[in-house]
Parts: structure tokens; sequence; C-alpha cells
């Protein structure tokens, strides 16, 4: 689609720069996993060039010295590809294209661009390409400069739009197109998470900074074989298995995408189907690398994302992983005073502690389920509907009024769903 030099591959040069209110520590961590991602993404890094700024330069972010620099460079190692570890605005991504003559990539279109590559499902797949669209049409000025006209010549006259007024109309159908089959794909969902509670079956969702070892420990604890790998965003395409608990339990475990620093905005809002699994679990998994120095910085940014999708209320038990790694720890249980387990280590890839953590989880779900007794009036059908949906019903019964008088039983945590719901106190006898 876009107007590129000729010969564009797969060599780069790396920048990163760095900026006085992030401590060492973290800027180490971040020119790593800059790296990491690069490598994700199949690119062979020639230069990694660093820089220091107190704010970004407005015209190519890098400022003017560096961005000679890096031309120097880009000519000198005949690279094809610039990637700057940050988020560039379109005029800024278009003035340093521009200017170093191959094309530049930032850390948003890195990071759609691993997501390209691992998505496999028809839903994976549409999430991405509509998260590169919402992207690209941002950027749309810099590939069609050269059709800034309206067009002209026998059976080209239109109604008067510019090439890039009518790439961009094309554009918003595609995402409108997009956004209609992902509405369908929630709707599918939906229909499978009223089966999963219809079936009494509690939902526990594993979210984590990306590679922190979630795909290892949801293989380990299904017996499945999803794909793993030391690399970041590995796993793309959600995945669901029936595990088996100690005292006769079972829960639906699901595998989701890992999470990162400056997930795109865009990234979040096209994964919101899949992302609702961690909004809509019982309980979430939060995975933890434990050898990280950088693991308190992790568990932030998985909660900011978990928090744009509501789903910072949903229980945690935060499960610290590669504990082999860590001299002198063994798996072990952590508890608080009132005996509340608040950690659960062990080591994924040895297999060693998950006894602890299935033991933890089957704890937790183990707890008394409650009876209620509800008087549904013969106007109010959508409730009967609704409670059959998502808890179970022991019996039901008519009094003289021709109300529904349903005894149900169901977890804490499903009843206090429903007490959140509109009305809901008014059906408790």
């Amino acid at each position: 689609m876009f107007e590129r030099p000729v010969g564009t591959g797969e060599r780069a040069i790396l920048v990163h720069i760095d900026f006085p209110r992030i401590n060492s520590n973290e800027q180490h961590e971040a020119q790593s996993e800059f790296y990491d991602l690069v490598l994700s993404a199949g690119a062979e890094p020639l230069v990694f060039v660093k820089g220091k700024r107190n704010r970004p330069e407005p015209k190519y972010y890098v400022g003017t010295g560096k961005a000679e620099q890096i031309k120097q460079l880009v000519e000198f190692h005949q690279a094809d590809l610039v990637i700057i570890n940050h988020q560039l605005s379109p005029a800024q991504e278009r003035n340093i294209e521009a200017l170093l003559q191959c094309r530049v990539l930032d850390r948003t279109g890195l990071i759609l661009d691993i997501f390209a590559q691992r998505a496999r499902s028809h839903e994976g797949k549409l999430q991405v390409e509509l998260a590169q669209l919402r992207h690209m049409s941002t950027r749309l000025i810099r590939g069609w400069t050269h059709l800034e006209r309206q067009k002209g010549g026998i059976g080209l006259r239109g109604p008067g739009e510019t090439q890039l007024e009518t790439d961009r109309r094309l554009l918003g159908l595609r995402i409108k197109q997009l956004n209609k089959r992902l509405g369908k794909v929630r709707r599918q969902r939906e229909q499978s998470r009223r089966s999963r509670q219809r079936a009494e079956l509690p939902t526990v969702s594993l979210v984590g900074y990306t590679n922190a070892g979630k795909s290892t420990l949801f293989n380990q604890l299904t017996q499945a074989t999803v794909y793993t790998a030391d690399q970041l965003f590995a796993t793309l395409d959600p995945t669901l298995r029936r595990v088996e608990l100690p005292k006769n339990q079972a829960i639906v475990l699901a595998d989701t995408v890992g999470f990162i620093s400056d997930l795109p905005h865009d990234l979040v809002e096209a994964f919101h189907a899949t992302l609702l699994e961690t909004r809509e679990a019982d309980l979430l998994l939060h995975v933890i690398d434990a050898h990280t120095e950088n693991r308190a910085k992790h568990i932030a940014e998985v909660n900011s994302v978990l928090e744009q999708v509501d789903a910072l209320e949903t229980p945690q038990l935060l499960v610290y992983n590669k504990v082999d790694l860590l001299a002198g720890q063994q798996p072990r249980i952590e508890k608080d005073d009132s005996g509340k387990v608040l950690r659960v280590w062990l080591s994924a890839a040895h297999g060693s502690g998950l006894d602890l953590l299935l033991e933890t989880i089957a704890g937790i779900f183990s707890q008394e389920r409650i009876r209620k007794t509800l008087k549904i009036p013969a106007q109010s059908g959508q409730w009967r509907a609704k409670l059959f949906e998502q808890v179970e019903i022991l019996d039901e019964s008519y009094n003289d009024q021709g109300d529904w008088l349903v005894n149900i039983e169901t977890t804490a945590r499903q009843l206090d769903k429903l007490f959140k719901e509109p009305g809901f106190l008014e059906l408790i006898l």
C-alpha cells in the first residue's frame, strides 16, 4: 500500500532515548526488552543507537543532531529499517523517514508487526488487522503524498475526492466491517461463557507480563501443547482447557496474551473480546517472573491493562514463576497472618510446586456454596431466564399470586455479581 524506497529488508538500526525521569535500572530493562522485541519480529540488529534528552524533540523526536547521526549510520551500513523504541506522532514518523530515506518503525508499529506474525486463529487475525488499520489511518498521508490530487482522465473521473480521501473512506469501511465481525465473535464468546456458568465450572485466567512463563505453566497444568518459546508474545490466541483439581473439583483454565509496558491502546481495544476472558473469570493467576529485578514494575503494568478492561476487581492469586533461577529458593506457599494465601512460588519449566498451586486453587473454590430463595413476579420473566443462565436452580414453584418461588445455589462470587444487578435485592425472600 505504501510507497517505499526500493529494496527494503530486515537489516535494522535500533534507537532508544533515555529520559531523566526514569531510573537507570528501568532504562536498562527497557533497552533489553526493546532488543528482545526486535529479535521476536525477525529483524537483524546492526547498531544500537542510544541518546539522552530532557523531552522529545517535536520534529524528529530524537533531536536534529541524533537524526543526522542515524542518517550517516543508515548510509554506512545500508540499513533497510530504523526502529525507534518510542511512540512517534504521524508527523515525526513522516519527517524522520523523509530525512533517512528508509522505512521507520516506532514501538507501536513493531508490536503490531509481531502480533501480525503470531496470530493464528481467525479471531486473532481480525483483531490484529483492526489494530493495524486504526494505527495506519493516521499515517496514510505518509504513503500517498503523490496522490493528493483529484482523479482525472477518461474513466477515472469520480465524485471529486482525492485518492487520499478515497483511501481513508475505504479504510473506514474496512474498520466498520471488522468491528461488525468482531462483534459476532464477542457474542459467541458470551455464549461460551454462559455454557460454562451453567455447567458450574469456575474459569481461571492466566495473566502476566510477556515471557513470564504463562504458556509453560498452562501446558504443565493441562498437558496441552500450546506453543512456548523464550521470546516476547510467543502466545497470542487464547486457549481454554479443563483442569481437574483435588477434592473432585474442576476448572476451566484460559491462557491469554502477555502484557507489556506501553502496550498500544489500539491493541487493547482490538483485543477487547479476548481480554474479556479476564474480566469474566472467577480467578486470575497473575504469573510473575520471579527472576527479574523489575517484577514490581511488571505487576503494575499488568494491573494497568486489567484496569482498562475493567478486570482489576477480579480476585488475583500471585504466582511467582522461575523459582529455579533463584539461589536458595524452593517452591512454597506464602500466607498472611490470617492464613490467606498471598503468593505461590513454583517453577513451571521443571514442574515443581504445581501441586501447591492446584491445592491453593482448590481451596479457593471449595468455599461453601450459598443457597437463596427468590420470589420473581410474573411480569419479570427476564429475571427467571437470567438465573437459569447464571446459577444452579434447585427447584421452583408458584404462589397464589402467580409469582415464581425459585431456590438457587451458587458461589459467593456469582452471588456478589447478582447483588450488583438493579432490582435483585427485591427478589430475595
